[in-house]
């Protein structure tokens, strides 16, 4: 997959947990490369801080999954897929989510890889 979202990227919080935005901190299980920024994409786990949101989300590292993002990358059957914006939702580190509905679309990655996720999901494409 093509790696969208780099550390410093601010993304939309697509769950009820009352933030507004992520601001992504790290990457979880990047190895990396001198100089290159650890990048996620859809379905991968990343840290973030609520950047605008409620006061008890503010300043504390959360853990959240990304579940979609605008840059396009190529699924398996050729197809090139990408959304009309970044979002993610705030989970605990299990990966069971903090909140209990997400608005709009997940991308069928992040569904494969947290069922917990997908089942809160409205659509998934």
């Amino acid at each position: 997959m093509s790696l969208g979202l780099p550390v410093a990227a601010t993304v939309n919080c697509a769950d009820n947990t009352g933030a507004k935005n992520l601001y992504i901190i790290s990457v979880k299980g990047i190895k990396g490369r001198l100089n290159r920024l650890p990048s996620a994409c859809v379905g991968d786990m990343v840290m973030a801080t609520v950047k605008k949101g409620k006061p008890d989300l503010r300043k504390k590292v959360l853990p959240a999954v990304i579940v979609r993002q605008r840059k396009p990358w190529r699924r398996k059957d050729g197809v090139f897929m990408y959304f009309e914006d970044n979002a993610g939702v705030i989970v605990n580190p299990k990966g069971e989510m903090k909140g209990s509905a997400i608005t709009g679309p997940i991308g069928k990655e992040c569904a494969d890889l947290w069922p917990r996720i997908a089942s809160a999901a409205n659509a998934i494409a």
